[in-house]
This record gives structure tokens, sequence and C-alpha cells, in this order.
């Protein structure tokens, strides 16, 4: 596929520095479960590719709490950490399911390549959510220092006292902090990484054109980050094994919502193919 195929590419209506601002859309409060049934239909189509980066995400999961077993403050740092870079390493998903949208078969190989047309927007995406990483790993271990009252447990251990809401305290202090880096991130996000992939808009106008999504459908927008993090918390039940199929799930329907919040960009009248 090239990347003129699709109408909303700025080869098709000019370049990249004339493109409008994005005009963003509302969209109904239950519109995130119809994103995940067209996500679930893009793994259909291409499974081995979906569930490929599906087994990334799992296998860096095991890969943490392996190494860091028996500093689970580390490793819930770092993994949750991880999950905050979780839509710049779902980039590929993106790309798949651009491919399938405009009607070619989806390749795993274009879609390990798929920034690099706009590598220089994604670059400067990448390195803030590396920021807001580096920045909630520290804060996290200040968390555990402050609130954690026991010993440093195992990884079954700290799940057994997360069940048992051990450490109460610690557990609001650190869901109030996780929230306050989770909301940064899914507010820049909602929509940036499409945009700069589909059009390659700059970095600034896609997390505002993210922003602005958010503060314009709180509601859908809201129920559908309470989603992710509930994916997330199974992912993290069944040891990541769960991540496989619903990171690509989540991948997947972040472009569908992509696509249901940001108006198409319309071709001047009188150009082949205009919309």
């Amino acid at each position: 596929m090239q990347p003129s195929d699709h109408p909303d590419t700025p080869q098709a209506v000019g370049d990249a520095q004339d493109l409008p601002f994005p005009v963003v859309r509302e969209v109904a409060l239950l519109a995130s479960f119809g994103w995940l049934a067209k996500a679930a239909q893009d793994i259909r189509a291409c499974p081995g590719a979906s569930l490929f980066y599906g087994a990334c995400f799992a296998f860096m999961g095991l890969v943490l709490a392996t190494v860091f077993r028996h500093a689970y403050h580390l490793t819930s740092a770092l993994v949750c950490g991880f999950l905050l870079l979780g839509p710049f390493l779902s980039l590929g998903l993106y790309d798949l399911s651009r491919q399938r949208e405009s009607g070619t078969t989806p390749v795993l190989a274009h879609s390990l390549t798929a920034g690099s047309q706009n590598a220089g927007a994604i670059g400067v995406f990448a390195v803030i959510l590396i920021i807001i990483f580096l920045v909630w790993a520290r804060a996290s271990l200040v968390v555990f220092a402050l609130f954690y009252t026991t010993s440093m447990p195992s990884v079954e251990h700290f799940l057994e006292q997360v069940m048992q809401l051990q450490n109460a305290e610690f557990l609001m202090a650190y869901a109030v902090v996780g929230f306050i880096f989770a909301s940064l991130v899914f507010g820049a996000s909602v929509v940036a990484i499409p945009l700069m992939l589909d059009r390659r808009q700059d970095a600034v106008t896609s997390i505002l054109a993210s922003l602005i999504s958010l503060g314009r459908n709180p509601g859908p927008l809201l129920l559908w980050a309470v989603l992710i993090a509930g994916f997330a918390v199974i992912g993290f039940l069944t040891f990541f094994l769960g991540l496989i199929v619903l990171m690509p799930l989540v991948g997947h329907a972040t472009w569908h919502a992509y696509r249901a919040l940001i108006e198409p960009i319309q071709r001047p009248t009188g150009v082949p193919g205009a919309l």
C-alpha cells in the first residue's frame, strides 16, 4: 500500500504544512463498543500480525516480572510505565487497521516501518511519552517508600495483598498517582499517533486534537479509558498472557476511535475522487 492510497494522506490534500487543523466530531456514549467490534474484525482479518504485537507486549511484561521478581516495587513501576508507552508501541497495529481499511491485505512488514514517513513528529511524541515514563517510574518508587508498610513482596505476594486490600493507604496513593499519569498520556494520545501516521500532522497539532477530542467527548472517552484500564488489569491478573489478545484489541480500536472522532479531510471540488 502506498501512502497516497488513502484520501486523508497529505499527498491527497497538499503539503503537510498546509493541512487544516483536525475537525473533531462528537460520538455516542457507547461508541467504544463499536470500536472494539471493528477491532475484533481487524484481528480476525490479520491474526498473525495482530497477535505478534500482543505477544511482544506480553513477553516484555513477563521479562520485567521475571527479572525484578524480588523487587516488585520496580516491576510495577516498569510494567505500568511500559503501558504508558502503549500508544507509541501500538503504531504497527494502527497501520494494520489502516491497510485493511484501504482495501489491501494487511502486511506485518509494512507495519513495522509505518512511522518512518513522519518520523520527526512521531519521534517528538515518543520523547514526550518517555519523559512521562521516567517521571512516573520515580513517582512510583516515592509512593512505595512513603506508603508501603511491609517489606517488598514477591510478585505472588504483592498480588495477594492487592486482592486482600492490604496496605489500603498505599493502594489508594498508588492509584491516584497512576491515574494522574495515565490521564496525561490518555488525554494527549487519544488520536495523536493515528493523526501523525495517517495525515503526517505535527506532534503539537496532534496532541491538541486529542485534548479537544477529550473535551468534546468526556463521557464516551472516559468510558473508553475505563475499558482500557480494565483490559490492563486483566492482563496483569493473567500474568500478562491476556495482553496477547487485549493489547491488539485496544490498538485496533484506537484506530477506529480516531476515524470516529476526526472528520476526514475533504478534497477540493473538481479533484478526481473528491469526497
